[in-house]
């Protein structure tokens, strides 16, 4: 037999099911990734959030499991000195900065400003997921129970009623004030920052499950999951949460930078996350009361809060149009 015949053969039979549409498509994932790094200003905010979470592991680790970087360390000598500064003559040598520079300036108390940033970006980000992380799972359980279980009645009203009217409650009271309320009541701690923001910012993630979900539960596949007699429970989650999670992944993204603005704008009033952790918040808030006497204190987390939210609205938007087909760019 002529194999030069045959593959020959073969290369003509799939040129000539390309040229009728007919070769095999790729992937969703491919197809995703091809349109997301097409999108510049996506993959600009992609790599600032990476940067900022190897920075924020590293300064957990550098300023408190193995303090190389010690944000807590006060030096009055040293108060209110620019970026890229020395410390004065008469500081201690034991409480100088690692290299024998202030990178950012010192603060009114002589603490590195640059320690407390590298600090606060682990209590930043980790409130921003977490608070998310919260919302997300509310949201999804809320939403998915009124899309696929909205028409059956509770006494005299139905299911998608009730929670849908609960939401619309909810949306009408200004979350920011909620917080604040909440949080003037309580102990004040990271942990109730991280769980009230999580509590109070669930609807948005719950009107796009239902959305979805109502989309979905016409849908053939699951029409013929429920005729096979497959639980309920498993076709939720295993067939319709998977896919009604494309608009909550970007959901997600802008709500990071949503918390991370709570956040920042509790500690600015004097309510967000207590000493003797650093947060962005706290550190700008720190610093408005200086802006003409250390300008540094202020616009330098302002100016880092301000990027990071930017990278997530970016990543958010890059993320809509890779995963929504009408929106895509082809």
């Amino acid at each position: 037999m002529d194999h030069s015949k045959t593959d020959v053969s073969q290369k003509t039979q799939v040129a000539s099911l390309d040229a009728e549409g007919l070769a095999p498509q790729e992937t969703p994932w491919e197809e995703f990734l091809r349109v997301f790094t097409k999108d510049y200003q996506a993959l600009f905010g992609f790599w600032v959030l990476v940067l900022l979470l190897l920075m924020a592991l590293t300064g957990k680790v550098l300023t408190e499991w193995w303090v190389v970087f010690d944000p807590e360390a006060v030096r009055l000598t040293d108060k209110f000195l620019p970026p890229l500064s020395v410390p004065s003559p008469d500081s201690i040598s034991e409480d100088r900065p690692f290299g024998g520079i202030y990178l950012m300036g010192t603060d009114e108390l002589g603490r590195d400003v640059f320690a407390r940033m590298f600090q606060g970006s682990f209590v930043s980000l980790s409130i921003g997921f977490v608070a998310v992380g919260i919302s997300l799972g509310i949201g999804i359980l809320l939403g998915g129970l009124s899309g696929f279980y909205g028409h059956v009645k509770l006494w005299f009203i139905t299911v998608d009623t009730l929670i849908m009217r609960f939401t619309d409650a909810m949306m009408c009271f200004p979350t920011f004030f909620l917080i604040l309320t909440a949080v003037a009541l309580l102990p004040p701690s990271i942990y109730t920052i991280m769980i009230i923001i999580g509590l109070f910012s669930w609807m948005g993630t719950a009107r796009f499950v239902r959305a979805e979900f109502l989309s979905i539960r016409e849908q053939d596949y699951v029409v013929a999951a429920k005729a096979l007699g497959i639980p309920e429970g498993r076709i939720i989650f295993r067939h319709m949460v998977p896919n009604a999670l494309a608009p909550v992944f970007v959901s997600a993204t802008i709500g990071v930078a949503s918390a991370i603005l709570t956040e920042s704008g509790l500690s600015f009033l004097g309510f967000g996350v207590p000493p003797p952790y650093a947060t962005w918040g706290n550190i700008l808030s720190d610093g408005k009361g200086f802006v003409f006497d250390a300008p540094w204190l202020f616009f330098i987390p302002g100016l880092a809060i301000f990027f990071v939210v930017l990278a997530f609205n970016l990543v958010g938007e890059g993320l809509r149009e890779a995963l929504n087909p009408k929106l895509r760019s082809r």
